[in-house]
């Protein structure tokens, strides 16, 4: 079972977006003005929509050796600050939202499969709702969305570090859907992900 850590702002009902399984065990780390957690027990660090980028800068180091030891992260925030490895988020919403769509790209987990990307195309009707900016992607990291104008909206990168990276431009990633739909687009991505690192080789705790 994977070990993951979840960072909380303190948002409220943020447990019922993440739950344990038998592939994943949460354990949650609210963020304060002390926040240096300890990274090492752990497979996966999970930094949802609403967090505090600021304070992730803080920790930047310890999430590359986190990274370099061969774990994995999930940042479904837009990380205004430079503490992911090899990418950066870009904030831009110069262009219409109506004008947006998302297409698929290099998908070679399946991470993709069987989900309905109209899902993220729109919402209630309303194109370019879940990304108000894009990812500028490590050279040679797989671009699993791209945006109307090819500007990578979720980015798997295995090449910047050991570990692998799921970044996306804001998208509220999560186990369970905010409609209880356990198989909307976005859950699907997230438990795909989930399900390749619980059938890949897992580094020791160290």
């Amino acid at each position: 079972m994977l070990q993951a850590l979840l960072i909380s702002n303190g948002l409220q009902g943020l447990e019922k977006y993440y739950v344990s399984s038998e592939q994943v065990q949460y354990t949650t780390c609210l963020i304060t003005k002390d926040f240096d957690p300890d990274l090492r027990p752990y497979d996966l660090l999970v930094v949802p929509n609403g967090s505090d980028h600021v304070a992730l800068l803080k920790i930047k180091d310890k999430v590359r050796d986190f990274l370099a030891a061969g774990r994995a992260l999930v940042c479904c925030d837009g990380f205004f600050t430079a503490w992911v490895p090899g990418n950066q988020w870009v904030m831009d919403n110069a262009r219409r939202t109506q004008d947006v769509r998302y297409a698929p790209g290099t998908d070679r987990h399946g991470l993709l499969a069987g989900l309905d990307l109209d899902q993220l195309n729109f919402s209630h009707g309303m194109s370019g709702w879940w990304a108000c900016g894009y990812i500028e992607a490590a050279p040679g990291a797989d671009v699993l969305l791209a945006d109307t104008w090819q500007r990578p909206i979720v980015v798997l990168d295995e090449v910047s570090t050991p570990g692998r990276m799921l970044l996306t431009a804001s998208g509220p990633l999560a186990d369970v859907s905010r409609a209880g739909q356990p198989d909307s687009a976005l859950v699907g991505l997230y438990r795909h992900f989930i399900h390749l690192l619980s059938t890949s080789t897992v580094p020791a705790h160290g």
